[in-house]
């Protein structure tokens, strides 16, 4: 239980309960990322501590936005090492979880995890966005798509919008220097259906870590081209 007070203070902060087979499946978790993380490299962040804020407490700060606390759908778009969509999943075990990954092997630890922590209504599936999004099992059936990918605005707006449902969101983890990105994707979020409502300042009570919510909602349809061909959106953002 050596991390449990530090995750309860977070989760209470946002109106949260950590309960203790929470916490467990959290440990499980954690060690799960680094056992395969020898072999798969998952993520450069490998001391206990610095997974718990880093990794799961970052990722718990997504609750931030109400919504997430709701019985939704949600897709977590370049999901990694499950991030935040695992985390998500555990908090909220009323939502129904896509998560999304490019990597075949990212895809099965991902499975493992599933397995490992007995989660239910969770799917880890291979794919691109590119195409997915263009999937009519797929586009705009989601309330919810976040991404803590690595890729600016325009590129991850083009990635996620195309999955959600009009009057869904798009939430989109982001360290300090989200104004300059927003000032880029304002053309991008808008082409795409979306329209950016706020940024929430999350803040960590146990580290200096800053980060941001951005929060973009879905007011009208994706237009049919997009997302774009494999390889055209990072490539050629809109702008």
């Amino acid at each position: 239980m050596q991390y449990f007070d530090m995750i309860e203070k977070e989760c209470e902060s946002i109106g949260l309960q950590l309960e203790e087979n929470k916490y467990d499946k959290f440990i499980k978790y954690k060690d799960l990322m680094k056992e395969w993380n020898n072999k798969l490299n998952l993520t450069a962040i490998t001391e206990d501590r610095e997974i718990v804020i880093k990794h799961f407490i970052d990722s718990i700060k997504v609750f931030n936005f109400e919504p997430l606390k709701k019985d939704i759908k949600v897709i977590d778009v370049g999901t990694g090492a499950g991030l935040p969509g695992i985390p998500i999943k555990i908090m909220n075990d009323n939502s129904e979880v896509v998560l999304f990954d490019s990597l075949q092997k990212r895809i099965n630890f991902l499975n493992e995890v599933i397995k490992e922590l007995h989660l239910e209504n969770i799917k880890a599936v291979h794919g691109r966005a590119e195409d997915f999004g263009s999937d009519l099992s797929y586009r705009e059936t989601f309330d919810v798509a976040v991404s803590r990918a690595v890729a600016n605005m325009s590129v991850l707006s083009e990635f996620c919008l195309p999955f959600v449902k009009v009057n869904g969101y798009f939430v989109a983890l982001k360290g300090p220097s989200v104004d300059d990105e927003l000032k880029e994707a304002k053309k991008a979020i808008g082409m795409l259906g979306g329209k950016l409502e706020k940024v929430i300042k999350v803040k960590f009570e146990d580290d200096n870590l800053n980060h941001n919510l951005v929060i973009v909602k879905k007011v009208k349809k994706t237009p049919k081209q997009y997302p774009r061909r494999a390889g055209v959106v990072s490539k050629k953002p809109i702008r």
